[in-house]
């Protein structure tokens, strides 16, 4: 199980580099659910593959001009000691309930993906203003709202590895009036600082597998790199909804609910409908655009103009 967990950290990769979004979310559930890793050690393994992979994406984006350094900096005031308290928790319940795919463990990491899911997908749907009226300045309020965002996202990053993407994204997108470009690049260079904290956490905690994370960061590092500067034919907002149901199915499938595979089959089959008709729609609606605009040759004018020209002819 080695070039395996680079094939997936190379696909991860790609997503994250051509969307920004999905690592952690959809890293966690591909280890436990396809290659068997118990809950806690995909956590802390996802974590630490997170702080090497996202720290490459934060130095481009702090290049880019697209992060907000402050804001950042006060969210991770509480969200640095959160996770650690996240980090003792999970590790907690590993030693009283087991840490099997279906323990405490399991299912908090289903729900957790069940949430991930439900944001994913509020995101998706979510405007945000493009053009703010003025330059961003932090004030009292913005840095008490960082530091409960911080606070609050920092625990459950720290015990389910979810939600560093999603959960800061989404809620920077709502509480701050920030441009989506820099609401991706602080998201991003906030959870750089945050996973190595998480990270280390459960390194020291012995939920990490060091191998696992080096066969991954070869995989995922070129991915994101050879696949940040390109487009994708389908619009971003699809692709965030294709990966919110992929979230839910996950976490439908960990939580083991009763039909679970039959319900998480269900999910996956719904999503790949509407998905199919959302891209349909668009499909004819660009063919009636198409349509609807007449390209005039020099041919068609040619002859055009011999009409203009042989009915003055016929009138004279």
């Amino acid at each position: 199980m080695t070039w395996q967990l680079s094939v997936a950290g190379l696909l991860v990769g790609m997503l994250v580099g051509v969307t920004g979004m999905g690592g952690g979310s959809l890293m966690t559930p591909l280890l436990v659910i396809l290659f068997g890793f118990s809950p806690s050690v995909a956590v802390g393994t996802d974590l630490l593959h997170g702080a090497a992979f996202k720290t490459v994406g934060a130095v481009r984006h702090r290049r880019l001009g697209t992060v907000q350094a402050r804001l950042s900096g006060w969210m991770f005031l509480g969200s640095a000691p959160m996770s650690l308290l996240g980090v003792a928790t999970a590790t907690w319940l590993r030693h009283r309930y087991g840490d099997g795919a279906q323990s405490v463990q399991g299912v908090v990491l289903g729900v957790a993906l069940l949430a991930g899911g439900v944001g994913l997908l509020a995101k998706s749907l979510l405007h945000v203003r493009e053009e703010p009226p003025d330059p961003f300045v932090l004030t009292r309020r913005d840095r008490i709202a960082a530091v409960l965002i911080g606070l609050g996202g920092g625990y459950v990053v720290g015990l389910t590895s979810v939600g560093s993407g999603v959960f800061f994204g989404l809620t920077m997108l709502i509480v701050f009036p920030l441009r989506s470009s820099k609401v991706v690049g602080t998201d991003i260079f906030h959870a750089a600082a945050l996973l190595w904290v998480a990270g280390f956490g459960h390194y020291v905690a012995g939920n990490v597998d060091l191998h696992a994370v080096a066969w991954l960061l070869v995989g995922s590092i070129p991915g994101v790199l050879l696949s940040s500067g390109l487009t994708v034919k389908l619009p971003d907002r699809i692709l965030r909804i294709a990966l919110a149901i992929t979230l839910l199915a996950s976490g439908v499938k960990l939580i083991d609910v009763p039909h679970g595979n039959v319900i998480a089959l269900g999910v996956l089959g719904a999503g790949l409908l509407a998905l199919g008709g959302v891209a349909f729609s668009r499909l004819v609606a660009a063919h009636a655009r198409s349509a609807a605009v007449v390209v005039v040759t020099p041919v068609d004018r040619l002859g055009a103009d011999s009409g203009v020209a042989n009915s003055a002819d016929e009138r004279t």
